[in-house]
Protein backbone atom coordinates (compact mmCIF):
# COMPACT_ATOMS: atom_id res chain seq x y z
CA UNK A 1 0.00 0.00 0.00
CA UNK A 2 1.37 3.67 -1.06
CA UNK A 3 2.25 5.53 2.11
CA UNK A 4 -0.08 8.82 2.25
CA UNK A 5 1.79 11.84 3.03
CA UNK A 6 -1.49 14.44 3.57
CA UNK A 7 1.01 17.54 4.39
CA UNK A 8 2.68 17.25 0.66
CA UNK A 9 2.72 21.18 -1.49
CA UNK A 10 1.01 19.23 -4.37
CA UNK A 11 -1.93 17.16 -2.37
CA UNK A 12 -2.52 21.45 -0.02
CA UNK A 13 -2.85 23.14 -3.20
CA UNK A 14 -5.49 20.51 -4.19
CA UNK A 15 -6.93 21.37 -1.65
CA UNK A 16 -7.54 24.68 -1.48
CA UNK A 17 -8.47 25.21 -4.90
CA UNK A 18 -11.20 22.31 -4.45
CA UNK A 19 -12.16 21.02 -1.42
CA UNK A 20 -15.44 22.23 0.87
CA UNK A 21 -14.46 24.86 3.40
CA UNK A 22 -14.73 22.44 5.99
CA UNK A 23 -11.86 20.49 4.70
CA UNK A 24 -9.74 23.67 4.00
CA UNK A 25 -10.19 25.41 7.14
CA UNK A 26 -8.91 21.37 9.12
CA UNK A 27 -5.98 23.11 11.33
CA UNK A 28 -2.44 21.97 11.23
CA UNK A 29 -0.93 22.39 14.29
CA UNK A 30 -2.23 21.50 17.76
CA UNK A 31 -2.06 25.04 18.60
CA UNK A 32 -4.68 25.37 15.88
CA UNK A 33 -6.76 23.42 16.96
CA UNK A 34 -10.52 25.15 19.03
CA UNK A 35 -11.89 22.82 21.15
CA UNK A 36 -11.15 19.51 23.15
CA UNK A 37 -9.11 21.19 25.28
CA UNK A 38 -9.08 17.96 27.59
CA UNK A 39 -7.26 16.04 25.01
CA UNK A 40 -5.21 19.19 23.66
CA UNK A 41 -4.41 21.82 26.42
CA UNK A 42 -1.39 22.02 28.18
CA UNK A 43 0.01 19.31 30.18
CA UNK A 44 -2.59 16.83 28.28
CA UNK A 45 -1.17 13.38 28.02
CA UNK A 46 -1.98 13.62 24.63
CA UNK A 47 0.12 16.79 24.40
CA UNK A 48 3.17 15.35 25.93
CA UNK A 49 3.13 12.57 23.63
CA UNK A 50 3.08 14.47 20.42
CA UNK A 51 6.00 16.99 22.04
CA UNK A 52 7.82 13.80 23.17
CA UNK A 53 7.41 11.83 19.85
CA UNK A 54 6.03 9.03 22.48
CA UNK A 55 2.40 8.49 21.11
CA UNK A 56 0.92 5.38 21.76
CA UNK A 57 -2.01 3.25 19.87
CA UNK A 58 -5.30 5.10 20.81
CA UNK A 59 -8.85 5.02 19.74
CA UNK A 60 -10.58 8.51 18.71
CA UNK A 61 -14.26 8.19 20.28
CA UNK A 62 -17.02 10.91 19.47
CA UNK A 63 -19.74 11.99 17.29
CA UNK A 64 -19.64 13.41 13.80
CA UNK A 65 -17.67 16.39 12.97
CA UNK A 66 -15.81 16.53 16.72
CA UNK A 67 -12.41 16.83 15.31
CA UNK A 68 -10.79 12.95 15.44
CA UNK A 69 -10.13 12.79 11.74
CA UNK A 70 -8.31 16.06 12.22
CA UNK A 71 -6.26 15.06 15.35
CA UNK A 72 -5.21 12.11 13.17
CA UNK A 73 -3.93 14.60 10.74
CA UNK A 74 -1.76 17.12 13.54
CA UNK A 75 -0.46 13.46 14.62
CA UNK A 76 1.00 13.03 11.25
CA UNK A 77 2.48 16.86 10.97
CA UNK A 78 3.77 16.82 14.38
CA UNK A 79 4.89 13.61 14.87
CA UNK A 80 8.14 11.76 13.01
CA UNK A 81 6.55 8.76 11.91
CA UNK A 82 5.53 7.02 8.86
CA UNK A 83 1.75 7.91 8.26
CA UNK A 84 -0.58 5.94 6.82
CA UNK A 85 -4.05 6.39 6.76
CA UNK A 86 -7.13 4.00 5.07
CA UNK A 87 -10.96 3.57 5.64
CA UNK A 88 -12.45 0.52 7.06
CA UNK A 89 -15.23 0.67 4.41
CA UNK A 90 -12.48 0.76 1.50
CA UNK A 91 -10.07 -2.04 3.15
CA UNK A 92 -9.67 -5.37 4.91
CA UNK A 93 -7.40 -7.73 5.90
CA UNK A 94 -5.31 -7.89 2.72
CA UNK A 95 -4.44 -3.73 2.89
CA UNK A 96 -3.83 -4.85 5.89
CA UNK A 97 -0.95 -6.97 5.80
CA UNK A 98 0.44 -4.98 2.79
CA UNK A 99 0.63 -2.13 5.38
CA UNK A 100 2.47 -4.31 7.90
CA UNK A 101 4.91 -5.15 5.15
CA UNK A 102 5.49 -1.54 4.71
CA UNK A 103 5.79 -0.89 7.83
CA UNK A 104 8.58 -3.27 8.44
CA UNK A 105 9.92 -2.17 5.80
CA UNK A 106 10.12 1.81 6.93
CA UNK A 107 11.35 0.26 10.19
CA UNK A 108 14.40 -1.84 8.77
CA UNK A 109 15.50 0.65 6.42
CA UNK A 110 14.99 4.23 8.31
CA UNK A 111 14.12 3.28 11.88
CA UNK A 112 10.67 5.23 11.68
CA UNK A 113 7.56 3.08 13.45
CA UNK A 114 4.37 4.07 11.44
CA UNK A 115 1.33 5.36 12.30
CA UNK A 116 -2.01 3.70 10.90
CA UNK A 117 -5.10 5.89 10.96
CA UNK A 118 -7.90 3.88 10.54
CA UNK A 119 -11.10 5.36 10.16
CA UNK A 120 -14.44 4.11 10.97
CA UNK A 121 -12.58 1.36 12.70
CA UNK A 122 -15.81 0.02 14.18
CA UNK A 123 -16.23 -1.17 10.43
CA UNK A 124 -13.48 -3.86 10.85
CA UNK A 125 -14.81 -7.14 12.01
CA UNK A 126 -13.31 -9.34 14.35
CA UNK A 127 -10.80 -11.43 11.57
CA UNK A 128 -10.18 -8.24 10.45
CA UNK A 129 -8.98 -6.43 13.95
CA UNK A 130 -7.34 -9.36 15.29
CA UNK A 131 -4.92 -9.05 12.45
CA UNK A 132 -3.35 -5.98 14.19
CA UNK A 133 -3.15 -7.47 17.16
CA UNK A 134 0.68 -8.73 17.46
CA UNK A 135 1.87 -5.42 15.17
CA UNK A 136 0.22 -2.76 18.06
CA UNK A 137 2.09 -4.96 20.49
CA UNK A 138 4.88 -5.10 19.16
CA UNK A 139 5.21 -1.22 18.75
CA UNK A 140 5.87 -2.04 14.80
CA UNK A 141 2.43 0.17 14.08
CA UNK A 142 0.83 2.89 15.91
CA UNK A 143 -2.88 2.57 15.62
CA UNK A 144 -5.02 5.75 15.67
CA UNK A 145 -8.63 4.08 15.19
CA UNK A 146 -11.55 6.99 14.64
CA UNK A 147 -15.44 6.04 15.08
CA UNK A 148 -18.66 7.34 16.17
CA UNK A 149 -19.82 4.30 17.90
CA UNK A 150 -19.14 2.74 21.47
CA UNK A 151 -15.83 1.06 21.23
CA UNK A 152 -16.70 -1.32 24.25
CA UNK A 153 -19.39 -2.72 21.60
CA UNK A 154 -17.49 -2.28 18.53
CA UNK A 155 -13.72 -3.34 18.88
CA UNK A 156 -12.77 -6.25 19.90
CA UNK A 157 -11.69 -6.81 24.00
CA UNK A 158 -7.95 -7.06 22.84
CA UNK A 159 -7.40 -4.71 20.60
CA UNK A 160 -9.68 -2.29 23.32
CA UNK A 161 -6.98 -3.90 26.14
CA UNK A 162 -3.49 -2.34 24.16
CA UNK A 163 -5.28 0.86 23.20
CA UNK A 164 -6.31 4.10 24.86
CA UNK A 165 -9.81 5.34 24.28
CA UNK A 166 -9.68 9.00 24.27
CA UNK A 167 -13.74 10.38 24.50
CA UNK A 168 -14.15 13.72 21.84
CA UNK A 169 -17.18 15.90 22.67
CA UNK A 170 -19.36 17.76 20.84
CA UNK A 171 -17.81 21.62 20.18
CA UNK A 172 -19.68 23.87 22.30
CA UNK A 173 -21.29 27.05 20.51
CA UNK A 174 -18.58 28.94 21.86
CA UNK A 175 -16.32 26.75 19.83
CA UNK A 176 -18.09 26.99 16.97
CA UNK A 177 -18.26 30.65 16.91
CA UNK A 178 -14.78 30.72 16.96
CA UNK A 179 -14.33 28.39 13.97
CA UNK A 180 -16.96 30.10 11.86
CA UNK A 181 -15.48 33.74 12.54
CA UNK A 182 -11.79 32.11 11.70
CA UNK A 183 -13.22 30.58 8.56
CA UNK A 184 -15.21 34.68 7.94
CA UNK A 185 -11.71 35.94 8.50
CA UNK A 186 -8.95 33.32 6.85
CA UNK A 187 -7.66 35.11 3.67
CA UNK A 188 -5.76 31.79 2.69
CA UNK A 189 -8.10 29.13 3.33
CA UNK A 190 -11.39 30.35 4.00
CA UNK A 191 -13.92 33.22 3.10
CA UNK A 192 -11.59 36.33 4.11
CA UNK A 193 -10.77 37.31 0.37
CA UNK A 194 -15.32 37.43 -0.04
CA UNK A 195 -15.39 40.24 1.93
CA UNK A 196 -18.22 38.48 3.74
CA UNK A 197 -19.85 39.50 7.15
CA UNK A 198 -21.45 37.64 9.16
CA UNK A 199 -24.34 38.77 12.15
CA UNK A 200 -23.49 37.62 15.68
CA UNK A 201 -27.45 36.14 15.11
CA UNK A 202 -26.55 34.46 12.22
CA UNK A 203 -23.68 33.15 13.60
CA UNK A 204 -25.53 32.09 16.85
CA UNK A 205 -28.45 30.31 14.43
CA UNK A 206 -25.65 28.55 12.08
CA UNK A 207 -23.47 26.79 15.32
CA UNK A 208 -26.88 26.56 17.56
CA UNK A 209 -28.37 24.48 14.95
CA UNK A 210 -25.24 22.58 14.12
CA UNK A 211 -25.40 19.67 17.11
CA UNK A 212 -21.66 20.39 17.73
CA UNK A 213 -20.49 19.47 14.89
CA UNK A 214 -17.72 21.86 13.54
CA UNK A 215 -17.74 19.71 9.99
CA UNK A 216 -21.50 20.61 9.71
CA UNK A 217 -20.98 24.03 10.94
CA UNK A 218 -18.39 25.04 8.29
CA UNK A 219 -20.65 23.65 5.56
CA UNK A 220 -23.22 25.68 7.06
CA UNK A 221 -21.41 28.62 6.78
CA UNK A 222 -20.43 27.74 3.42
CA UNK A 223 -24.11 27.50 2.19
CA UNK A 224 -25.18 31.10 3.38
CA UNK A 225 -22.64 32.56 1.97
CA UNK A 226 -23.11 31.49 -1.29
CA UNK A 227 -26.29 33.00 -1.03
CA UNK A 228 -24.60 36.77 -0.35
CA UNK A 229 -21.82 36.04 -2.44
CA UNK A 230 -23.20 37.41 -5.86
CA UNK A 231 -24.04 40.64 -4.13
CA UNK A 232 -22.43 44.08 -4.44
CA UNK A 233 -18.88 43.57 -1.74
CA UNK A 234 -20.75 46.40 1.03
CA UNK A 235 -24.24 44.40 0.73
CA UNK A 236 -22.27 40.80 1.03
CA UNK A 237 -24.21 40.48 5.02
CA UNK A 238 -25.22 36.87 6.10
CA UNK A 239 -28.35 37.50 8.43
CA UNK A 240 -30.23 35.55 10.17
CA UNK A 241 -33.33 35.21 7.88
CA UNK A 242 -30.46 34.70 5.21
CA UNK A 243 -29.20 32.03 7.08
CA UNK A 244 -32.28 30.39 7.72
CA UNK A 245 -32.80 30.81 4.03
CA UNK A 246 -30.05 28.61 3.16
CA UNK A 247 -30.59 25.95 5.85
CA UNK A 248 -34.25 25.06 5.40
CA UNK A 249 -34.05 21.91 7.08
CA UNK A 250 -31.80 21.02 10.35
CA UNK A 251 -30.24 17.64 10.47
CA UNK A 252 -30.69 16.28 13.98
CA UNK A 253 -27.86 14.02 15.65
CA UNK A 254 -29.62 10.57 15.41
CA UNK A 255 -27.75 7.54 13.87
CA UNK A 256 -31.22 4.45 13.67
CA UNK A 257 -28.23 2.38 14.32
CA UNK A 258 -25.82 3.71 16.40
CA UNK A 259 -25.73 4.83 20.18
CA UNK A 260 -27.53 7.82 19.55
CA UNK A 261 -30.70 5.88 18.92
CA UNK A 262 -30.43 4.03 22.01
CA UNK A 263 -29.28 7.06 24.35
CA UNK A 264 -32.87 8.89 22.94
CA UNK A 265 -35.25 6.15 23.30
CA UNK A 266 -33.21 5.58 26.79
CA UNK A 267 -34.15 8.85 28.00
CA UNK A 268 -37.82 8.76 26.31
CA UNK A 269 -38.34 5.26 28.82
CA UNK A 270 -36.92 7.24 31.79
CA UNK A 271 -38.72 9.92 31.53
CA UNK A 272 -41.92 8.38 31.51
CA UNK A 273 -40.39 5.87 34.53
CA UNK A 274 -39.55 9.35 36.08
CA UNK A 275 -43.34 10.81 35.94
CA UNK A 276 -41.74 14.22 34.12
CA UNK A 277 -44.53 14.39 31.20
CA UNK A 278 -42.04 17.47 30.12
CA UNK A 279 -38.89 15.73 29.35
CA UNK A 280 -41.13 12.67 28.45
CA UNK A 281 -42.09 15.40 25.36
CA UNK A 282 -39.12 16.26 24.75
CA UNK A 283 -37.95 13.12 23.70
CA UNK A 284 -40.45 11.90 22.00
CA UNK A 285 -40.27 15.07 19.50
CA UNK A 286 -36.35 14.58 19.40
CA UNK A 287 -36.69 10.99 17.88
CA UNK A 288 -40.12 11.99 15.97
CA UNK A 289 -37.68 15.38 14.48
CA UNK A 290 -34.97 12.80 13.82
CA UNK A 291 -36.77 10.19 11.43
CA UNK A 292 -37.27 7.75 13.83
CA UNK A 293 -40.03 4.53 12.94
CA UNK A 294 -43.21 6.07 15.04
CA UNK A 295 -43.77 1.99 15.27
CA UNK A 296 -40.88 1.18 17.24
CA UNK A 297 -41.52 4.07 19.43
CA UNK A 298 -45.20 2.85 20.55
CA UNK A 299 -43.62 -0.72 20.78
CA UNK A 300 -41.69 0.42 23.52
CA UNK A 301 -44.33 2.48 24.75
CA UNK A 302 -46.44 -0.79 24.87
CA UNK A 303 -44.05 -2.62 26.59
CA UNK A 304 -44.05 0.65 29.40
CA UNK A 305 -47.61 -0.09 29.78
CA UNK A 306 -47.10 -3.32 31.63
CA UNK A 307 -43.58 -3.41 32.42
CA UNK A 308 -43.51 0.34 34.67
CA UNK A 309 -47.48 0.98 35.05
CA UNK A 310 -48.81 -2.38 35.25
CA UNK A 311 -51.96 -3.09 37.06
CA UNK A 312 -51.60 0.60 39.15
CA UNK A 313 -53.45 1.91 35.84
CA UNK A 314 -54.76 -1.07 33.54
CA UNK A 315 -56.08 1.47 31.60
CA UNK A 316 -52.66 2.58 30.65
CA UNK A 317 -52.42 -0.28 28.17
CA UNK A 318 -55.77 0.44 26.95
CA UNK A 319 -54.63 3.92 25.99
CA UNK A 320 -51.12 2.88 24.31
CA UNK A 321 -53.24 0.59 21.89
CA UNK A 322 -55.20 3.26 21.05
CA UNK A 323 -52.75 5.34 20.23
CA UNK A 324 -51.08 2.42 18.01
CA UNK A 325 -54.28 2.15 16.66
CA UNK A 326 -54.65 5.82 16.01
CA UNK A 327 -51.18 6.63 14.62
CA UNK A 328 -52.09 3.54 12.00
CA UNK A 329 -55.35 5.17 10.91
CA UNK A 330 -53.95 8.72 10.59
CA UNK A 331 -50.42 8.50 9.54
CA UNK A 332 -47.57 11.31 9.84
CA UNK A 333 -47.79 13.93 11.00
CA UNK A 334 -51.38 14.37 12.63
CA UNK A 335 -50.79 11.09 14.22
CA UNK A 336 -48.21 12.48 16.69
CA UNK A 337 -50.34 13.87 18.38
CA UNK A 338 -52.09 10.34 19.45
CA UNK A 339 -48.19 9.44 20.30
CA UNK A 340 -47.93 12.07 22.59
CA UNK A 341 -51.02 12.06 24.51
CA UNK A 342 -50.63 8.46 25.65
CA UNK A 343 -46.74 9.43 26.05
CA UNK A 344 -47.92 12.04 28.75
CA UNK A 345 -50.82 9.42 30.06
CA UNK A 346 -47.47 6.95 30.78
CA UNK A 347 -45.45 9.61 32.09
CA UNK A 348 -48.51 11.01 34.74
CA UNK A 349 -50.09 7.53 35.37
CA UNK A 350 -49.56 5.58 39.08
CA UNK A 351 -46.53 3.21 38.62
CA UNK A 352 -45.91 0.00 39.12
CA UNK A 353 -43.15 -2.83 38.63
CA UNK A 354 -44.93 -5.39 40.23
CA UNK A 355 -46.30 -6.93 37.05
CA UNK A 356 -42.89 -7.40 35.91
CA UNK A 357 -40.72 -8.28 38.63
CA UNK A 358 -43.92 -10.96 39.35
CA UNK A 359 -43.49 -12.28 35.91
CA UNK A 360 -39.60 -12.31 36.34
CA UNK A 361 -39.73 -14.02 39.39
CA UNK A 362 -42.01 -16.66 37.65
CA UNK A 363 -39.76 -17.37 34.84
CA UNK A 364 -36.86 -18.30 37.30
CA UNK A 365 -39.00 -20.34 39.75
CA UNK A 366 -39.79 -22.29 36.33
CA UNK A 367 -36.20 -22.71 35.08
CA UNK A 368 -34.95 -24.09 38.67
CA UNK A 369 -38.07 -26.55 39.50
CA UNK A 370 -38.81 -27.57 35.80
CA UNK A 371 -41.79 -29.11 34.47
CA UNK A 372 -43.97 -29.89 38.23
CA UNK A 373 -47.11 -31.78 37.76
CA UNK A 374 -50.28 -30.00 37.31
CA UNK A 375 -52.32 -30.82 40.72
CA UNK A 376 -55.35 -33.55 39.87
CA UNK A 377 -58.30 -31.95 41.09
CA UNK A 378 -57.34 -29.14 38.42
CA UNK A 379 -56.48 -31.29 35.54
CA UNK A 380 -59.07 -31.38 32.73
CA UNK A 381 -61.31 -35.04 32.78
CA UNK A 382 -63.01 -35.44 29.31
CA UNK A 383 -62.93 -38.90 28.89
CA UNK A 384 -63.81 -41.89 31.23
CA UNK A 385 -60.72 -43.06 31.89
CA UNK A 386 -59.54 -39.52 33.20
CA UNK A 387 -62.13 -39.37 35.75
CA UNK A 388 -60.99 -42.77 36.86
CA UNK A 389 -57.84 -41.54 37.64
CA UNK A 390 -58.99 -38.57 39.44
CA UNK A 391 -58.89 -36.05 36.86
CA UNK A 392 -60.46 -33.32 37.99
CA UNK A 393 -61.75 -34.71 41.45
CA UNK A 394 -62.53 -32.77 43.70
CA UNK A 395 -62.61 -29.36 42.27
CA UNK A 396 -64.86 -26.50 43.60
CA UNK A 397 -66.09 -24.41 41.08
CA UNK A 398 -65.59 -20.76 42.60
CA UNK A 399 -68.85 -19.26 41.65
CA UNK A 400 -70.66 -22.06 43.42
CA UNK A 401 -69.07 -19.42 46.69
CA UNK A 402 -69.71 -16.53 47.84
CA UNK A 403 -67.92 -13.51 45.65
CA UNK A 404 -66.44 -16.07 43.71
CA UNK A 405 -63.72 -16.81 46.14
CA UNK A 406 -63.08 -20.65 47.73
CA UNK A 407 -60.08 -21.85 49.18
CA UNK A 408 -58.51 -24.18 46.82
CA UNK A 409 -54.98 -24.69 46.01
CA UNK A 410 -54.03 -24.23 42.01
CA UNK A 411 -50.10 -24.31 42.25
CA UNK A 412 -48.53 -27.27 42.10
CA UNK A 413 -48.07 -29.31 45.42
CA UNK A 414 -43.67 -28.60 45.77
CA UNK A 415 -44.87 -24.96 45.36
CA UNK A 416 -47.68 -24.43 47.73
CA UNK A 417 -47.51 -21.05 49.43
CA UNK A 418 -45.28 -19.13 46.87
CA UNK A 419 -45.76 -15.48 45.93
CA UNK A 420 -45.13 -14.50 42.81
CA UNK A 421 -47.19 -11.23 42.69
CA UNK A 422 -47.01 -8.91 45.21
CA UNK A 423 -48.76 -5.73 44.26
CA UNK A 424 -47.94 -1.84 45.23
CA UNK A 425 -49.70 0.84 47.43
CA UNK A 426 -50.58 2.42 43.82
CA UNK A 427 -52.99 3.32 42.02
CA UNK A 428 -55.34 0.68 41.52
CA UNK A 429 -52.96 -1.85 42.72
CA UNK A 430 -53.74 -1.09 45.83
CA UNK A 431 -57.44 -2.33 45.46
CA UNK A 432 -55.96 -5.54 43.72
CA UNK A 433 -53.71 -5.43 46.64
CA UNK A 434 -56.52 -5.57 49.07
CA UNK A 435 -58.63 -8.05 47.40
CA UNK A 436 -55.85 -10.37 47.60
CA UNK A 437 -54.89 -9.42 51.67
CA UNK A 438 -58.63 -10.55 51.89
CA UNK A 439 -58.36 -13.88 50.48
CA UNK A 440 -55.15 -14.98 51.69
CA UNK A 441 -57.10 -14.05 54.80
CA UNK A 442 -60.06 -16.23 54.50
CA UNK A 443 -57.85 -18.74 52.90
CA UNK A 444 -56.07 -19.25 56.32
CA UNK A 445 -59.31 -19.44 57.86
CA UNK A 446 -60.84 -22.01 56.60
CA UNK A 447 -57.57 -24.09 56.18
CA UNK A 448 -57.43 -23.92 60.31
CA UNK A 449 -61.00 -25.47 60.34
Amino acid sequence: MKNLDLFSQGTQNDILATAPLAERMRPQTLDDYIGQEHLTGTGTLLRHAISEDRLFSMIFWGPPGSGKTTLARILAGETKANFVSFSAVLSGVKEIRQVIDDAKEVWENKKKKTILFVDEIHRFNKAQQDAFLPHVESGLIILVGATTENPSFEVIAPLLSRTRVLTLKPFTNDHLLAILRRALDDTSKGLGTLSIRADDDALDFIAGISDGDARTALGNLEAAASLVSGLAAGERIITAQKAREALAKKALLYDKEGEEHYNLISAFHKSMRGSDPDATLYWLGRMLAAGEDPMYILRRMVRFASEDVGNADPQALVVTMAAQQAFHFIGLPEGELAIAQAAVYLATAPKSNSLYAGYGRTKDLIAKTGSLPVPLHIRNAPTKLMKELDYGKGYQYAHDYPDAFVAQEYLPEKLQGTVLYSPKDSGFEKTIGERIAAWRTQKAAQVKK
